[in-house]
């Protein structure tokens, strides 16, 4: 599967902080110090409908983290998934009488065009749950040996047992991961299970569903957790960087895959830091496609709304904030484009260093985009009432918008 281009990344003289990013499975702050190669994984999306603004606002914080490490003149290793084959995508192609491959197909495509349109770099390897399944497969079958999964009914499970630093990356007790897991894709109350919270590995083939070779393990489809923890590992390796996605993954699917890589390769941990996303709210509830309370992305684009203006509204707030999308969270994004592209129009203006420094120091202090842009805001306040003589300065804040926020001027 292939990711979507990439955009041209400015170099900026000087060189950029060291991130400290709050870390879910300590509760707070660390300092990332990857060596000249950053690696990153963030989970992707389950192509059944399009990108929303909650999906953007999360793949948004990862790209500022890899712009802070491209400023730190590392290099970035960043791998995100796609799950192209899970029971909301069945359930949606059953209901809309359509293929579900097709399904699966169009969305993503679409989500390209939108991460694309919004500037996010695109990660280096782009992998579907489909094409991952040969590689998922020997591992649910190591987990088996091994004793850390079992059979029940031809479908396998995971242990959590098995991992000693099982609960170590949400922190929540277990009342309150059995309810998580009923709420996002668990089975917590099918009798048989060693123990409630147990994941499963591998499905085995039900009928009128699509199913693969599983070896051992007979025909079926990969779980959710084992998924990402196969793509990871094969193009990471342990104790990467940074695991990434929304709040709402913190449990279950990081702590499941956490524990799977644990148990499968003896080492700990799988990630450095365990970094989540805020939600994005609409009249009052998290966006999500369950609720259908959706503002998508392709949506603002086909009305005509500025890429650039989409991303400033989702700087505008702390990417680990919740917060609501509202017709003036838009309207004052597009406001402040114009002020800037107005700002950096004029041949000349107040020296440029000093701000490049303030974004710099905001983003490296847990990506405090806000602030970023509240310095940008400073300058252009300057430059509209005073101006200046640096003729090269208008240039280099467009260049470090562009480079540290992803915002073309």
């Amino acid at each position: 599967m292939h990711a979507w281009p990439a955009s041209e990344v400015p170099a900026l003289p000087g060189k950029g902080r060291d991130l400290r990013i709050h870390d879910t499975a300590t509760g707070g702050l660390v300092t990332l110090d990857p060596g000249p190669v950053a690696r990153i994984y963030v989970c992707g999306i389950t192509p059944y409908d399009a990108t929303h603004i909650g999906h953007a606002a999360t793949y948004n914080a990862f790209d500022l983290v890899q712009r802070v490490w491209l400023d730190t003149k590392r290099q970035v290793h960043y791998v995100q998934n796609v799950t192209d084959v899970d029971d909301p995508l069945l359930e949606r192609a059953e209901r809309d009488g359509v293929d579900w491959t097709g399904l699966a197909e169009r969305e993503t495509a679409l989500f390209r065009e939108d991460m694309t349109a919004l500037r996010m770099l695109p990660p280096q390897h782009y992998i579907g749950a489909v094409e991952a399944i040969p590689g998922i497969v020997p591992l649910v079958e190591r987990l088996r040996d091994a004793g850390a999964a079992y059979e029940l009914e031809g479908d396998v499970y995971f242990s959590v047992e098995a991992d000693p630093h099982f609960g170590e990356v949400s922190n929540l007790d277990a009342a309150a991961m059995r309810l998580l897991s009923a709420e996002r894709g668990g089975d917590p109350d099918r009798p048989g299970k060693k123990n409630p919270l147990d994941p499963m590995l591998w499905m085995a083939a039900r009928e009128g569903e699509p199913s693969w070779d599983g070896g051992s393990l007979g025909r079926g489809r990969p779980g959710w957790h084992i998924e990402c923890v196969a793509i990871a590992l094969d193009h990471l390796g342990m104790s990467f960087d940074v695991q990434g996605g929304g709040s709402d993954l913190a449990f279950p699917h990081h702590e499941m895959g956490a524990s799977h890589a644990q148990a499968l390769t003896g080492e700990y941990p799988f990630a450095k830091a365990y970094v989540h996303a805020g939600m994005v709210a609409l009249h009052g509830e998290k966006m999500s496609k369950s609720k259908g309370n959706l503002v998508f992305v392709s949506k603002l684009r086909r009305d005509g709304v500025d890429p650039a203006a989409i991303r400033l509204a989702l700087l505008g707030h702390h990417y680990r904030a919740d917060w609501e999308w509202t017709d003036e969270v838009l309207e004052e994004a597009v406001a402040r484009l114009a002020r800037w592209r107005s700002a950096v129009s004029r041949p000349d203006g107040p020296s440029a260093e000093p701000l490049v420094e303030e974004i710099r120091d905001a983003l490296a202090n847990d990506l405090d985009a806000p602030a970023a842009l509240a310095a940008v805001d400073r300058w252009a306040v300057l430059q509209q009432e005073q101006g200046g003589t640096d003729e090269g300065a208008p240039g280099v804040v467009s260049r470090a918008v562009d480079a540290l926020l992803g915002v073309a001027l």
